[in-house]
Parts: C-alpha cells; sequence; structure tokens
C-alpha cells in the first residue's frame, strides 16, 4: 500500500487517468475540428493515442511531486491548440470546443456508472468501475471552475460582459496556480466535494 492506496487501486487510477485524457484531449480537438480550426488536428491530437496528449511535466513529474507532498495526484495534459481566428460562432465556438473535453468526462461517468447499476459486477471490477466513475466526475467539476485557463473559464468567457472577459484575459497567467493554491488550501474543496457526491448519488441511483 502506498500513501493508503493499493497496488490495484493506483493501476486503476493511472489506466482511468490514461483514458479520461486521452479521451478529454482528443475531444477539444475533434470538436475543433469540426468548427473548421485544423491546428490541433495538423498536431496529431485527433487522436486516441495517449502518447500525443501527454506533458513530460505536467502528466509525468507534477503527479509524482505531488503524490510525495500532498499525497494526492494531480496532472494535466498538454493542451491542446486552437486559432480563435479560425473556429466558426467567435467565443461561442471556443466554448464549444472547450466544453467539449468536461462533457466527455461527464459522459464516460455516465457511461461506466451505467455499467455499473445493470452489469451486476462485484468485487474488483466494480471497484474499478467505481473509481473510473468517480475520476471522470472530478475531472468535469474541476475543468468546469470559471478561472482561466481551466475550461469552464472559455464557457464563461463567451458569455461574460466585456469587463469581465477583461479581467479574465488579466487572469489568464496566474489563474492555474490560484486554482491549485485554492485547491491545495481548501478554498473551494467542501463546494467541489458537495457537487462530486452529488453528481456520483444521481448517476449511481443512491
Amino acid at each position: 500500500m502506498i500513501f493508503g492506496f493499493t497496488l490495484f487501486d493506483i493501476g486503476v487510477l493511472v489506466v482511468s487517468m490514461l483514458v479520461a485524457m486521452t479521451v478529454h484531449e482528443a475531444m477539444h480537438a475533434y470538436v475543433g475540428l469540426l468548427l473548421g480550426d485544423t491546428t490541433a488536428a495538423e498536431q496529431g491530437r485527433v487522436s486516441l493515442n495517449p502518447l500525443r496528449h501527454i506533458d513530460p511535466f505536467m502528466t509525468v513529474a507534477l503527479p509524482i511531486i505531488t503524490l510525495v507532498v500532498f499525497q494526492a495526484p494531480v496532472l494535466a495534459a498538454r493542451p491542446v491548440p486552437f486559432n480563435p481566428t479560425r473556429v466558426r460562432f467567435d467565443e461561442f465556438g471556443a466554448a464549444l470546443i472547450a466544453l467539449a473535453g468536461p462533457v466527455s468526462n461527464l459522459v464516460l461517468a455516465a457511461i461506466a456508472a451505467l455499467l455499473l447499476r445493470v452489469a451486476g459486477v462485484s468485487g474488483a471490477i466494480a471497484e474499478a468501475l467505481y473509481l473510473f466513475v468517480s475520476l471522470n466526475i472530478a475531472l468535469f467539476v474541476f475543468n468546469m471552475i470559471p478561472i482561466p485557463p481551466l475550461d469552464g473559464s472559455r464557457v464563461l468567457y463567451a458569455f461574460a460582459p466585456e469587463p469581465v472577459q477583461q479581467f479574465m484575459r488579466q487572469l489568464e497567467q496566474v489563474g492555474l496556480i490560484l486554482v491549485f493554491g485554492l485547491a491545495f488550501l481548501g478554498g473551494f474543496a467542501g463546494v467541489l466535494t458537495t457537487i462530486n457526491e452529488t453528481i456520483l448519488r444521481v448517476l449511481l441511483g443512491w
């Protein structure tokens, strides 16, 4: 057992994260392509190959560091590029590209939850499905936080008035540091936990 996780848990989490991350990033790229921007496609990002989306620091080194320091792994994939001048529907098109990633995680969670509810599985398979559901819900909720550069900020940006948009542009450079700082200091941990648990109960029918 490592930091409270069994080797089975770690294996399931690694596989689940690779699947969730890959689908998330590939959907960003795919929706961008549908909306007329070939930037991500030209870089091979419309792909279900995890290697296309791994960043050496954010995906490999960072989770090891945060697991040792905080006993909780934090990681991110290599961001999917897009050219806003090539995307149809302007800011709303960019919002659709951003929304595609988190929504794909929610869909993955819903599919796994349905299997868990109707397949009658138990033991290790049930535990793996539960971890997969929980992880994808957590990714959905976290990425929908409306602080740049998270996906939720791009959705908010499309509907926000100009003063708010200007503030969000200024926040872009330090937004991720702010998000992690609030998370580690417990700034909105209770809110995120409540949202996670609510979605989990709905999907699992508890």
